[in-house]
This record gives C-alpha cells, structure tokens and sequence, in this order.
C-alpha cells in the first residue's frame, strides 16, 4: 500500500500548509470513501490511510453494502461510518460525507484506489501553490503501472462523443481542433501538473472554499458523469481543476461495479443524456441533441447484449465442463 512513507521534504510542505490554513492542532483533510461491495479493497483503502503520517479524518459512506466490508471496519475506531440503508447513488453519498467533513480540503476517493508514497502532498501542494485551483486529481494507473483512461480528459461534448464513437480522432493529427479526442491518457504525459477541463470522481481532492461557492455533487445522478457534471460546475465558477502527473493513484476499476453489469450501463447511460440535456441543450440544435440521445440508448442496448452474451457464454463454457466432469 502507497501512503505509508512521506519524505522529510513532504513533511516540510505540509507544515507549510498547515500554517497558511492555520491547521496545526487539526486536521487538514477529510477523506470522504463512498463504499458499495467493495469487499477487501475498502479495508486495504482504510488502512493505508490510517497508516499515514497526515492526520485525517476518514468518513466512510456505505451504500447497503451486503458483502461485510463496511462490518470489517468495526475495529476501526478513528473512521467514522456513516450506514445507508439502502443504495443511495455516488453523488449523494458523496454529499453525505462532504456535509459532515470538517478540514479546509476533502479528498473524494474510491474505495479501490491506493497511492504511492507522496501522492497526498503532492495534490495538497498544487492547490495551495494555484489560488484559482479548486480541484487536483493524479495519474490514475492500472495494477501494471499504465495510465488509466479518464484520470486527466477533455469534456465530452456532443461533438467530440460523435468524433470518437465514429472513430474521427484518427484524424486528430491532421485537424486537432475538430476532431478532438476527449480522452486524453493517449497523450505524452506532461512533466509538471496542467490545468484541464475534467479528471476523474476516483480521486478527487477539492478546496472547501471552491466546494461552497460551486455546491454539492448532483445527486440526480446516481452513477457515473456526476464528476463531469461537477467539473463543469466548478469550470462555470471560474474554478481551475489541476492534472498532478507526479502524484500517482492505483486504481482497480470496476471493482464496486462489477457484480451488475445491466444496472450499471443502465445508470451510465441515464447519466449521460442528463449531462448532455443539462448543459448542450442550448448550445446544439435540437436535431442533433435528439440524435445524441438516440445515439446514446442505442449504445446502451448495444452494450447489454455484449456484456449479457459474454455472461451466457461462461455460463455455457462452465456447463459443459460439468457435464464433461460427470461423465468421466
């Protein structure tokens, strides 16, 4: 687990922060886990965080988990747990623990995410040094070390979602201006931290003065573009969102997810017509956003029969073995 080692130098940064925020004698994030069925990992998260030398103040969210991972952290007695009773969605989760954070900065952080050593300071420290800065997120990685697509990403614009569902962006060499991927982890990896226009809801670390002025995640969503959404709030408040390359998350994806295929793609693909109707509907000609929703259901539908055909034939492969067992 990353979090465990701060150099000399780290530690120098955060007490410089600390003065500035005056948060000597308290702490100076509040590390907001939203939780559902994460099995091991939501422990292994915990632990690594109370693990560090920061001082912090760790809200765990569940969700009506029924795996037992929130019942594993029963011992933990510096974690405050807040139980749903029933699946409330990301984003309001998220407002369940950011309404109930004490600390100048609250950190948004999946319960499948562990850092490497440093990571903490080095966002803490991008948005101190950038008054304008409202939001930092890191390089979000896979378990062999590569980039993770959605860690550092243009907004998806109902263009650029036409550009890249029709495979345009080969063309971004020639015409980078119109036809713009909005992922950019293909992208070389910038040697200091940039401003971009959206990063991941994985790892989020955001001022609570930014947080106030632009206002709680949208939990009309329930999951997925409730990051983006929030972003593109923070971006309409003149707030600055930073891509910390040298601050590096590890991220096992899907991880909370994973066990209802349908019912995820289902929320993803709701989200997406909300974020497009929420914020394009005036800059597009009605034509093209009933295309867009078009397009977006017909993905959807697309996706189920993958994934459900993908889960028939392992249900179909794992059969015939048994049948080819008995027979032996």
């Amino acid at each position: 687990m990353g979090f465990l080692h701060i150099t000399r130098v780290d530690m120098e940064k955060v007490f410089e922060i600390k003065s500035v925020y005056g948060c000597y004698d308290r702490t100076i994030i509040s590390v907001v886990i939203v939780n559902y069925n994460a099995g091991i990992f939501l422990r292994q998260c915990v632990d690594s965080l109370l693990n560090c030398p920061l001082s912090l103040e760790i809200i765990v969210v569940d969700n009506d988990s029924h795996d037992g991972s929130a019942d594993a952290l029963s011992d933990c007695i510096n974690v405050q747990l807040i139980r749903n009773t029933r699946n409330l969605g990301f984003a309001s989760a998220c407002n369940s623990g950011a309404r109930v954070a004490t600390a100048p900065f609250i950190l948004f952080l999946n319960p499948d995410c562990y850092f490497e050593p440093g990571t903490l300071v080095r966002l803490l420290e991008a948005l101190c040094l950038n008054d304008q800065a409202g939001m930092a997120g890191g390089l979000l990685c896979n378990a062999d070390g590569s980039e993770q697509a959605g860690g550092r990403r243009a907004i998806p614009t109902p263009w650029r979602s036409f550009v890249r569902a029709f495979g345009l962006s080969r063309f971004t060499d020639r015409w980078p201006r119109l036809f713009y991927d909005f992922h950019l982890h293909k992208q070389p990896l910038p040697e200091h931290d940039i401003e971009v226009e959206a990063i991941s809801g994985a790892c989020m670390l955001v001022k609570r003065e930014a947080m106030e002025e632009v206002g709680l995640w949208d939990d009309a969503y329930f999951l997925h573009c409730e990051d983006l959404d929030w972003c593109m709030r923070f971006r309409q408040k003149n707030w600055k969102i930073l891509f910390v390359p040298s601050a590096k998350i590890y991220h096992a994806l899907g991880v909370c997810s994973g066990s209802r295929p349908v019912f995820v793609e289902w929320h993803k693909h709701k989200g997406m017509l909300r974020f497009y109707h929420k914020f394009f509907r005036h800059q597009y000609p009605g034509m093209l956003m009933w295309l867009v929703a078009m397009g977006i259901w017909l993905r959807f539908v697309l996706v189920v029969i993958f994934k459900l055909s993908l889960k028939l034939k392992v249900f179909v492969s794992s059969a015939l073995k048994g049948s080819s067992s008995a027979k032996r």
